[in-house]
């Protein structure tokens, strides 16, 4: 889920106060969030757009590409985990944007197949609501369980949005059942929860569970209020979380932050990265006491802005943030700046950018180093030409520390979210995912091949195992 920079001042204005079908007329001017587009699809009152949850055709073979969805309707902003206890169990997620639940994509075979299942949602918060879930991340502990963050907005019955909460689900048996816990809650006036994103920090025993995000308190061009990133962890397996310790720090001026990723590095320091879009760059802090103190954000890079619109993400723009990872002592922060693709490294002297090869187009990357052979991965789309409208999902990978990343395409057929019958209030969402685990990279992507096949399927989740 994705706020434009002046969340407060966006909700004061439209109130989200309307009711049955023919909400759209009020709130028609935004659509750059993919909670947004699934509040249009959820409120619409259309019936569903094919039979069921498996697709109305049996699946063909793509051959190296899996379509872990194959499910009814449109998903997009994925993202996946390969379980360091047992190499075969990979999971992704995504949004649902014509159903109110988050959808998980469990696999037990190494991602040959996939079988999906909702994430649990709580009740809503007034009679005759409803809620709905957004923004997937997933992590895996030491022990091979799994942990799925992502937020929960609640509605009244008129269709006014009345607060959100965050949740993390965990599953003990590989993703085929999740039990949710629900914290955080936010109903004030222009405050929202948005956008989370989930590491696991295995140099602890117990291993702990972190979760940021960025919580947006009035109106973010005051100079008391904005959009801070905080954090909160886990200790007992995901049952309870801390209460939110700021990772911005305290407001000083114009504050705004989003996008924020957390990951942690050998020796157990914890980072956070995120887009401070109020002073145009993508910020890192660290912490060595378990997230419960940061030092001061240094900058990682100079960004163009809050977000850029290449033609084939036109409708809802692409959102600048970083995804981040590490591999012995050195950092490694990828992010767009300008519909290009970077990947920042820092091996204690400071941060240094290289641009991915040359193409069209790029953006939302995601970053995964293998901690196995320290390869860099990182995987975006790429129009090939400036200006197309059509992807190709696409891999950027480097053997020598980032001295230098070679390209080679992902997806065996390109994409074109810009045409009337696509999803165009949602598009490919904020971000993509990958994974990197001995020696395998795994991918996970918004495509939608599968729409010339059966109209019903429109956007799928996509992946493929990588041995490069």
């Amino acid at each position: 889920m994705r706020k434009i920079v002046l969340v407060a001042a966006l909700l004061a204005a439209v109130a989200f106060g309307v009711a049955g079908s023919t909400h759209a007329g009020n709130v028609s001017s935004y659509d750059g969030a993919s909670w947004y587009g699934k509040y249009l699809a959820v409120t619409s009152g259309t019936t569903p757009l094919c039979s069921g949850n498996s697709g109305s055709v049996k699946q063909p073979d793509f051959g190296s590409n899996v379509d872990a969805s194959h499910e009814c309707g449109s998903q997009s902003e994925t993202f996946i985990a390969i379980n360091p206890a047992q190499s075969k169990n990979v999971i992704a997620g995504s949004n649902e944007i014509q159903r109110l639940p988050m959808r998980a994509m469990y696999s037990t075979n190494g991602g040959s197949s996939f079988t999906g299942v909702d994430l649990p949602l709580p009740p809503p918060l007034t009679n005759n609501g409803f809620d709905f879930g957004s923004d997937p991340g997933v992590a895996f502990d030491a022990q091979g369980n799994a942990y799925y963050s992502y937020i929960v907005v609640f509605f009244g019955a008129g269709g006014g949005i009345n607060g959100t909460e965050m949740a993390v689900a965990h599953s003990t048996n590989g993703g085929k059942d999740w039990t949710a816990t629900f914290f955080a809650p936010q109903t004030g006036s222009g405050q929202f929860n948005d956008k989370p994103m989930i590491t696991v920090d295995k140099t602890r025993t117990p291993n702990r569970v972190y979760v940021t995000w960025d919580n947006a308190t009035g109106n973010s061009s005051s100079t008391k209020n904005g959009n801070d990133v905080v954090i909160s962890h886990s200790d007992d397996g995901g049952a309870t979380f801390s209460d939110p310790v700021s990772v911005s720090g305290p407001f000083t001026g114009k504050t705004g932050g989003i996008g924020a990723d957390p990951y942690v590095t050998s020796d157990g320091t914890l980072h956070v990265a995120w887009q401070d879009y109020a002073h145009g760059q993508i910020s890192d802090a660290s912490s060595t006491d378990g997230g419960l103190t940061f030092s001061p954000p240094t900058k990682v890079a100079a960004v163009s802005g809050f977000e850029t619109v290449p033609v084939a993400q036109g409708t809802r723009g692409a959102l600048v943030y970083p995804a981040c990872d590490s591999f012995e002592s050195t950092l490694y922060c990828s992010y767009m700046s300008d519909s290009k693709v970077y990947v920042a490294t820092n091996s204690g002297s400071g941060w240094t950018s290289k641009q991915m090869p040359s193409g069209g187009d790029q953006f939302n990357q995601w970053l995964a180093v293998d901690q196995s052979n320290g390869s860099i991965n990182v995987a975006y789309y790429d129009t090939g030409t400036p200006g197309a409208p059509t992807t190709t999902y696409t891999l950027a990978r480097s053997e020598d520390g980032g001295a230098h990343y070679t390209t080679s395409p992902i997806a065996t057929a390109t994409t074109d979210e810009t045409t009337p019958d696509a999803n165009l209030g949602n598009q490919y969402g904020d971000y993509e995912g990958i994974a990197a685990m001995n020696g395998t990279v795994r991918p996970v992507w918004t495509d939608r091949r599968q729409d010339v096949i059966d109209l019903g399927l429109r956007e799928e989740v996509f992946t493929a195992a990588l041995k490069p």
